[in-house]
Parts: C-alpha cells; structure tokens; sequence
C-alpha cells in the first residue's frame, strides 16, 4: 500500500448523528413498540432494486405467536458471534463471526458456528445484519453464504471489510450487500431493524433495535461510551433513550468487560501515551503491535509519527487490507509522503521510522511473532529497537504473546506492553447507564464468557430487573419471549466447524483426536508382505518410527518389537487367519501392549499388510 491512499476529505465523509423530526417522535403512538417511529421510516425510501422497502409503522401481532431469540454462538466464549431473530415466516441473523482454534485443535486455521438451523430454515432467512467489523463477527460470513446466500446490511466500514472476504471467496457477484447509515431503519419481513451509533475498537460500529410484531429487542453490539472518540461522533445515547421510553421488550448487551468497574477510558488517551512513547524514544526505531481493525488506534499511531517527523511502514497482510479499505472509504487522514514501502526502510534511518505490525496477539505467523523468531525476509530486530505492544491478550493467548515479549528481549529490544491500549468493551458504569436508559422488561447478557454473562446478569439484577427476566442463555437455546412471559422452550442443533486450509468441516472430532495422539505419542508402523492365498510372509515385518523414540539410540526397543510382531504374526497365521483385518488387529494390540510396559507410551500403532 502507498500514501497516494490518502483521503483529504475526511471531514466530508464523516457520519454525523441521525437528525429526527422532534414533532414527530413527540406525537407517535403508544403502541409504537409493535413498529419502527415513523420519523426514522420517513429516511428509508420505497423499494427499489437493491433498497430496503419503506418499513410499516404497524406491525401486526399473529395470534399466539412469539419471538424467538435463538443464540447460534458467541455464548460462553469470545468469538463466534451470531444469533438469529425468528417471528412468523421470518428469521434475521445479526453478525456471523469465527473464532480462532484452541490450542488442542492442532492444525485447525479457523472454527465457524454450525447453521444447520438456519440451512433448514433457508426460506424464511431475510438478511444477515452486522454490527461492525471485527473478525468474531463477520469472519464466518464467507463460509456460511455458501450455505444461505441471503442480502447482507452493515454501515460504510464493515461492508468493505466483507467486500475483501468475498473477494477472497469469488462471492461479491453472488452476494448481496446494503450500506446502511446510522439512524436507517431496514424492513425485513416482519421485522424493522434500526441502526443506532455506537463506539467501539473499529469505526461505523452499531447498536440495533429490532422491532417486531412481539415488542422492541435492543442489541447493542460490541461497544463502549466514548464522549471523546478519534473518528465521528459519540454513541448516540438519546436514541438509546428515546427507544427506551416507548418500551423495550429484551436488551441484549455486551458483556466482556461486566467485571470490571468503572468506565472505560476513551481512545484519545491512547494518543496522549503514543505521543509520549515517541518523546521518550526519539534514538530508537520503533515497532508497535496491534489489532488490524482499529482504525482508530491506527490513526493516532500515524498522527505521532507525522508529528515527530517519521515514515510510517505498514507490515502484515490483514493490516495492510484493512489500513487500505479504510483509506479508500475516508476513515484514516494520512498525511502526504508518510508512508512508505517496507522496501524503503533501508533508505531512512531507524530514528526516522515507525512500523505499524500484526502479531499483537503472539500468532505465530504473524508479522511480529515472524520478526521475533528471526523468521521475516525483510526485517530483523536490533538492539535497541522500541516495541509497543498497543493491545491486551485475548483469554487464551497470554503463553504466546509472552513467549514473543520474551523472544524480542533477548535480541535487546526495550518492549512497552502497559499504558498504550484502552479496551473496545464498555465496564460496569457503562453498562449500567445502557439499562437506565432503555428500560427493559428482560435482561439477556451476550458476547462473553460464562463469567461475563453472570457478571452482567448480577448487574442487572441489582438495577431492579426480577431475576426471573435475566436469561443466561447457551448457544442452541430457543427464548421464546412477548409482553406476558419469555420461556426456553427447546434447542436447535449448534456447534463448531473446523476449518484446515480448503477443508470446511471436514475435519472433526475423531481427525482431531488422532492428531492429538500423534502430537502427543508418535507413530508406529508395521510393513509387512504376504502372499494372498497361502498367507505365507515374503517379506517383513519391518518396523518405521517416527515421533515416538530415537531409532539410532534405542536399537534394542526396535528389535524387541520386531519380535513381538513376528511372533503375533507367527499365531495367527498358526491358526490359518485369512482375513488381514484381523491379523492387523493381533499384530496392533501385542505391539501396543508391549510398548506400554517397556515405555509407558502409546505411540499409534498402523500395521500394513502388502499383498504379493
């Protein structure tokens, strides 16, 4: 990517709070929680190809029908988020995120939510509607088109952020996309859906009211009150609240930071540490690590660089597509002739540079991590380099990301992994005022661990919410939810899909298991030649390690084992076995119990009969 990238109209492309006719949400019905405000219809414009049709400002309720609110994943983990909203003949999916593998799922690249309810239910599937950006949301989306090609609606951002994926994929011809602004509101079946401005780690994130025949669900997204943000406006509380005085039926709120106390401070902060940072370190080349999709923190990290006079070098794929994607569409101001290729470093001295990086997160392939294990073709670290770690580890990778921090201490760089991030997420404060605002009859905590969710479900509860109408819900449950009661009735089938290179779900729990067991044992194999009609051995057996001991070194193992398969193989051909399953079988079970009297170990075994 090269600096002619630069937007110098980025105040023009600025979304701005949705304006509203004051008479008109004045003067609305009481019964407008059964519709969208009129006033928020009247920006949409009538159906026309590729446009949401104008939305009803009534919605009529079937009789004995309910909501369902049916979580497909993202509960009781960070990640794969995605829930579907059920009324009627209708269904909407909000988000359609991935989550990265743990660290049993050896070789596995990525894990998707499994939609076989939404497979089944194809027909009745609207749209996907997106809150933002992030990989945990709209990572998934590629995979899961393939199965349910239905429209999909996000604002400016996240729609270029999905644009890359289906490139990747060959999809963007077949896919249908809507941009949607802030304050538009969507009509999808029985549904309306309002998009409400939120803050959060990535830019054009949002909150969304679901209007339905059985009353109002807000969901807020990821998202954290920020007066202060780097790029457009704050979180537009008063539509919050707006919503919230007409009589909101559920809320649906980001639970992540729901331990902590307090308010989250504002991204501004952390420009005011950078700034610092490159007072301090004016001798040094500086390196700093962090997540690919916050714009925000990009921009500030630019912002420092320009003002102390140094060139910007962009390394890593996903920063790059990201950084490009959003210097296309207005949301980062890059100063003329600051960035430069990764190929121009040689020209400039290390004073004179910053390098902007993945690998914030320890992954072993990225940028950084490649740097630190002296891996990359084209950077090296240096005594003295300063680098800043602008994130916090996500649960689950604080062994990989230390790992790294040690790996470039010892090369004698100086590494800064405090001060220099602020959380996306909102804490307890925040997550209070969202409740006092909008007033719900039910609390359903989302997005979090199950620590998290209790956490928020323990907050609501002392706002005065019965604990009766606090759900913490597990991915597969169905709520199904009106103005007189919210009840799980049942489940639908959930789960993960492991995805290994092309391969979508084609590795599962036995794949996994054998890798384990080789990851964890080694292998064992037996090579052995027989004539098919006399059974009589031309050849073998012969015995192939690998992973389980030093052949070279344990010499005397290898023939004791060569024995026992000898002798197996003597009995069963003793007892005129003609079928080689079962002779495989023998010869697997003698080798196997043998080893683990010698060693303790169980290597897995693969006996091989050749036929001559």
């Amino acid at each position: 990517m090269s600096s002619e990238t630069v937007n110098n109209n980025l105040n023009n492309t600025m979304q701005g709070k949705p304006k509203y006719a004051g008479n008109n949400r004045t003067n609305t019905k009481k019964n407008v929680r059964n519709g969208p405000p009129r006033a928020a219809a009247e920006k949409t414009p009538a159906r026309t190809p590729g446009k949401p049709s104008r939305p009803s400002s009534r919605r009529k309720k079937r009789g004995g029908a309910k909501l369902k609110i049916i979580p497909l994943g993202g509960l009781e983990q960070i990640g794969m988020n995605i829930t579907a909203f059920e009324y009627g003949e209708s269904i909407v999916v909000v988000d359609c995120g991935l989550a990265f593998p743990e660290d049993d799922m050896l070789g596995i690249d990525l894990v998707i939510p499994d939609v076989t309810y939404l497979k089944e239910n194809r027909d009745k599937v609207k749209g996907f509607v997106i809150t933002h950006g992030h990989e945990d949301h709209i990572g998934a989306l590629p995979y899961i088109l393939k199965e349910v090609n239905v429209p999909v609606y996000s604002t400016k951002l996240t729609n270029g952020l999905i644009e890359n994926k289906l490139k990747e994929h060959s999809l963007l011809r077949t896919t249908k996309r809507k941009v949607v602004k802030h304050g538009q509101v969507i009509n999808l079946g029985e549904f309306a859906v309002e998009f409400i401005k939120t803050n959060h780690s990535i830019q054009d994130a949002a909150a969304l009211a679901i209007y339905s025949p059985a009353g109002i669900v807000m969901h807020t997204g990821d998202f954290k009150v920020d007066y202060t943000p780097v790029f457009g406006d704050a979180i537009d509380l008063q539509r919050f609240a707006e919503i919230g005085k007409k009589g909101v039926l559920a809320l649906m709120c980001d639970s992540t930071n729901a331990e902590r106390v307090g308010f989250t401070m504002s991204e501004r902060t952390v420009g005011h540490a950078f700034d610092n940072i490159f007072n301090e370190h004016r001798n040094t080349r500086i390196i700093i690590a962090t997540f690919a999709s916050n714009v925000d923190r990009v921009q500030q990290i630019i912002n420092s660089a320009y003002k102390y006079g140094r060139k910007v070098v962009v390394e890593g794929r996903s920063m790059v597509n990201v950084i490009g994607t959003a210097s296309e569409l207005g949301y980062l101001k890059i100063p003329q002739n600051t960035l430069i290729e990764v190929d121009q470093l040689r020209d400039y001295p290390d004073d004179k540079v910053v390098l902007i990086t993945t690998g914030s997160q320890g992954e072993s392939m990225a940028a950084l991590s490649r740097m630190a294990a002296n891996i990359h073709k084209k950077i090296a670290i240096k005594p003295g380099d300063t680098i800043i770690f602008s994130s916090n580890p996500i649960p689950g990778n604080e062994k990989a990301v230390s790992r790294v921090i040690n790996e470039l201490s010892q090369k004698g760089a100086d590494v800064i992994f405090q001060d220099a991030h602020v959380s996306g997420h909102a804490c307890q404060e925040e997550i209070k005022l969202i409740y006092s605002l909008v007033h719900p009859k039910y609390a359903i905590p989302v997005h979090g661990e199950y620590r998290h969710l209790k956490a928020q479900a323990q907050l609501a509860e002392n706002l005065g919410i019965p604990k009766d109408n606090i759900f913490i819900l597990r991915s597969g449950n169905v709520l199904e939810v009106d103005e007189n009661e919210a009840v799980c009735t049942g489940n639908v089938p959930v789960g993960a899909i492991l995805v290994d290179g092309l391969g979508v779900g084609d590795v599962g729990n036995i794949v996994l298991r054998d890798r384990q067991h080789l990851a964890e044992d080694g292998i064992m194999i037996v090579v052995m030649a027989l004539e098919r009609h006399s059974n009589v051995v031309l050849s073998g057996p012969d015995i192939v390690s690998r992973g389980f001991v030093y052949v070279r070194e344990s010499e005397d193992l290898m023939d004791q084992a060569r024995v026992v398969v000898e002798e197996a193989l003597d009995h069963c051909l003793s007892k005129r076995m003609a079928d080689w399953g079962k002779i495989k079988t023998e010869v697997k079970e003698s080798l196997s119990d043998f080893l683990w009297k010698r060693t303790k170990r169980r290597p897995m075994i693969l006996p091989i009969i050749m036929e001559a």
